[in-house]
C-alpha cells in the first residue's frame, strides 16, 4: 500500500469532495440529492469565507488518489466543529481514521479551541466508535427523517 499523506484542502479538491460524499452515502445510506447540495454548500461556503488561522481542511492522498478528507471549522470562540469527515472503502480499517481525527483535534487545540462538536447519524457505527475511542461523548440523539430516509441523527462533543 502506498503511504497516504494529508495534505491541505484547495478548492481543486471541492468536486471531488462533493462527489464522493454524494456517491457514498447514496450507495451506503440511500440518502438523496438533498445531501450533496448540503455538502456542496459547506464547501462552498468554506472556499468563500473560512478564517486560514483557526479553519482548515485536509485530504488524504494515497498517490495520486484522493481517499479521504476532515475538516476543522470555527463553531464559535470557543468551539470548533469537525465536518466532511469521510475515508473511501478502499481505505478503510488501516489506521487512517484515527490519524486524520488526531490531527484536526490537534489543529483545533492549537488555535485555542476548548471543545470541538460534531453531527453524524447513528448508522455511522464505526465512525462513532472512533469518536468514542478519542474521548468523544454522545451529547443528543434523537429520530429524524433527512435526506429521503429515517435516520437517528447524533450530536458528539469533547472537551480540548
Amino acid at each position: 500500500m502506498d503511504t497516504i499523506a494529508l495534505h491541505p484542502f484547495t478548492p481543486n479538491d471541492a468536486e471531488w469532495l462533493i462527489a464522493q460524499h454524494e456517491a457514498l452515502y447514496a450507495s451506503d445510506e440511500g440518502f438523496d440529492a438533498t445531501f450533496g447540495a448540503l455538502v456542496r454548500g459547506i464547501v462552498e461556503g468554506f472556499i468563500a469565507d473560512h478564517d486560514p488561522e483557526a479553519e482548515r481542511g485536509w485530504i488524504a492522498w494515497q498517490g495520486q488518489s484522493r481517499v479521504g478528507s476532515i475538516f476543522c471549522t470555527r463553531h464559535d470562540a470557543q468551539s470548533a466543529k469537525l465536518r466532511l469527515f469521510l475515508i473511501v472503502p478502499e481505505v478503510r480499517g488501516k489506521g487512517l481514521g484515527h490519524r486524520m481525527l488526531d490531527q484536526c483535534m490537534a489543529f483545533a487545540r492549537e488555535c485555542g479551541y476548548v471543545r470541538m462538536q460534531l453531527w453524524t447519524h447513528e448508522s455511522h457505527r464505526a465512525a462513532c466508535a472512533l469518536y468514542a475511542s478519542h474521548g468523544w461523548r454522545l451529547t443528543a440523539s434523537h429520530p429524524v427523517h433527512s435526506f429521503g430516509v429515517d435516520l437517528v441523527e447524533q450530536s458528539w462533543e469533547i472537551d480540548l
